[in-house]
């Protein structure tokens, strides 16, 4: 069953409307244009294509000039939308609680030489077992989940990784500010749980844990299957001399001789998986180095104590062999109770992925081909500023479904087909933007002369690759003579 997604004693169109006003305001320059654009998105018929298309959709009243105008030269207050975000009405899990979900999804712009900070993104699918790196730019994005089956989630930051950023630092930093931003904003409270973020095996899960320790907060994610964590430090026997150990006995993720008897487990009967076996061990931590991302920190390495949870399940829907998914939290003394709920707080993250599905394929997030990146993050906050009205008319639209396709309950909607139906319930909500003014098109270039200003080119950011500056900066070698005779 899918939680209640909108304000309690709070109309649904009075919060639409007021987010659509604060959306407005966020528009510091080229607002008219951007929050029309917006809505031609939301309005369009159809997948967004290309931004030409969406000049031709009614909510649009400026021509394809001022809609490319805008994001090339408009601006957005970033910092007040995402306040904007945070103040919706939010998901929460069965238990109250919050429940945020953290990945990375990749703007992928292979051919675009003229556009900067260009990263080597990690795509997967392309090709038979092939995992080949074209360059983009990534987005590490933010979402809150629902319970039970649904494809809904609610997006409340996005922010673009720059060449050299690491992903867990970064993430790290993000979501510090969305929880304080959710404190501030009254979403959280002293008496309410800790919040859950749920990560993939791609983040360094102990990490993020200690960046985040300060915070009301827990953090769940997966591992990769041939990890090695270390058991807590057995108690010291009177008159034993020497160092006392920080780490005690292995545990070995691929080796059950290792493992010992479980703290906790659990069996639950499911409708995709059939038998799903939860284990659960406590106290376990990784065995840190002064590598990596722990280069900088002087003295002695901090010892992370958490749970880990091996899942097994009985077999899966597309009929492919079931390998045990291995979780570690935050959290120590778990009890059967909080087995159950992690693990399918982690299957819920997988949400996340209906949504980078809608936002590129029928939002068409990627679509368009911007050069700047600095136009891209305005792109990007259109499009969840615009997902997030389709969430918040998520009680108020109509199932306009397909002669061919399932009627489904009001509550059941997915957002393509709340989409279908905004159309009918923008005239209800505020309108801020104003009516265009009359205008003539500029002379443009004039006939027969060419473009003296070539723009720039920018290579792909590499791991370890000199910058052109310091390439230049080499001294050249001396050629040999060549041989005469």
């Amino acid at each position: 069953m899918s939680l209640l997604h909108h304000a309690v004693g709070q109309d649904p169109f009075a919060e639409l409307s007021r987010f659509r006003g604060e959306f407005y305001s966020c528009l510091t320059r080229r607002a008219d244009a951007l929050f029309e654009l917006a809505d031609a998105v939301l309005c369009a018929d159809g997948p967004v294509r290309s931004l030409v298309e969406l000049s031709l959709v009614g909510e649009h009243r400026r021509g394809h000039g001022g809609l490319y105008d805008a994001l090339a030269a408009g601006q957005v207050d970033v910092s007040r939308v995402r306040r904007a975000l945070a103040t919706v009405s939010l998901p929460r899990a069965a238990d109250g609680r919050l429940v945020l979900a953290a990945d990375i999804t990749c703007w992928l712009r292979p051919s675009a030489h003229t556009s900067p900070q260009r990263i080597l993104c990690h795509t997967y699918g392309r090709g038979k077992d092939q995992h080949i790196p074209v360059p983009g730019w990534p987005y590490s994005v933010i979402c809150a989940l629902e319970t039970g089956r649904s494809s809904w989630t609610a997006p409340l930051d996005a922010l673009r990784l720059a060449p050299g950023d690491d992903a867990a630092t970064v993430t790290a930093g993000q979501m510090r500010e969305l929880v304080e931003r959710l404190i501030a904003a009254g979403q959280w409270k002293d008496s309410d749980p800790d919040v859950l973020i749920v990560v993939d095996a791609g983040y360094d899960v102990p990490r993020l844990a200690f960046l985040l320790k300060d915070l009301p907060v827990q953090v769940l994610g997966r591992m990769r299957s041939d990890r090695v964590l270390r058991r807590a430090v057995p108690p010291r026997e009177p008159g034993t001399r020497g160092r006392p150990p920080r780490h005690g006995g292995e545990f070995v993720f691929g080796d059950p001789a290792t493992w010992g008897t479980p703290d906790a487990a659990t069996v639950t009967q499911t409708r995709l998986y059939g038998t799903a076996t939860a284990r659960a061990w406590d106290r376990l931590h990784p065995r840190l180095t002064h590598r990596s991302a722990w280069t900088a920190k002087l003295g002695a390495l901090p010892v992370i104590e958490g749970t880990v949870i091996r899942l097994q399940v009985e077999y899966l829907p597309s009929g492919a062999t079931p390998k045990p998914v291995w979780l570690w939290w935050s959290g120590t003394d778990a009890t059967t109770a909080d087995v159950d709920r992690l693990w399918q707080a982690f299957l819920r993250r997988f949400d996340i992925e209906h949504t980078f599905r809608l936002l590129k394929q029928t939002l068409g997030w990627t679509c368009p081909k911007i050069r700047t990146p600095e136009a891209a993050d305005r792109w990007t906050w259109l499009i969840l500023a615009g997902f997030t009205q389709l969430r918040l008319a998520r009680p108020l639209a109509a199932d306009l479904r397909r002669p061919w396709e399932k009627p489904s309950p009001s509550d059941r909607l997915t957002p393509a087909r709340v989409r279908r139906d905004f159309r009918h319930l923008r005239p209800k909500a505020a309108c801020p933007a104003g009516a265009p003014k009359f205008s003539r098109p500029g002379p443009g270039r004039p006939s027969g002369r060419k473009n003296t200003r070539p723009t720039p080119r920018y290579d792909v950011h590499t791991v370890g690759k000199p910058s052109p500056a310091k390439r230049r900066m080499k001294k050249p070698t001396t050629p040999r003579p060549r041989r005469t005779g």
